[in-house]
């Protein structure tokens, strides 16, 4: 099993996940659009005909991260978007450069809830929430670069 986080926005997606991937590296696996999606596949129980205005707004995004997938996309009527909240996104690097290039990178633009520092558990550690609002968690227990 494993658990890949699945993040909903209000018309941003793809602006994200080609910041994300900037910021982490990765592969975006997946970029569809409503409006690129097969005929009647709205017809499926629980899904809805999307206005055409929405067509150019993600469905469905995939952004691979050594082997771990993190997937988004744009929210639609009849789901009206109410921000993330209650959870953010964690990631554990394996340096302090590491830790402090994310955070910083991830950060700008947003908020900082907790400054990147050193804590009894880590080596590094901080939170933010980024330009698209999204609560992130950088982690750095042990720094594997000996800094």
């Amino acid at each position: 099993m494993r658990v890949d986080p699945y993040l909903i926005f209000d018309g941003q997606c793809e602006a994200a996940f080609s910041f994300y991937q900037q910021c982490l590296g990765g592969t975006i696996a997946a970029m569809h659009r409503y409006a690129d999606a097969p005929a009647g596949w709205d017809d499926q129980p629980g899904c809805e005909a999307i206005p055409s205005e929405f067509g150019n707004r993600i469905m469905h995004a995939g952004l691979i991260l050594d082997g771990q997938m993190l997937m988004a996309s744009d929210t639609v009527p009849p789901f009206p978007y109410e921000g993330i909240k209650g959870c953010s996104v964690s990631l554990n690097v394996g340096s302090i450069a590491e830790a402090e290039r994310i955070f910083a990178a991830l950060s700008e633009g947003g908020t900082v809830q907790m400054p990147l520092g050193k804590t009894f558990w880590a080596a590094r550690f901080g939170m933010c929430t980024d330009r698209f609002g999204v609560p992130w968690m950088i982690n750095c227990e042990i720094d594997r670069e000996g800094q």
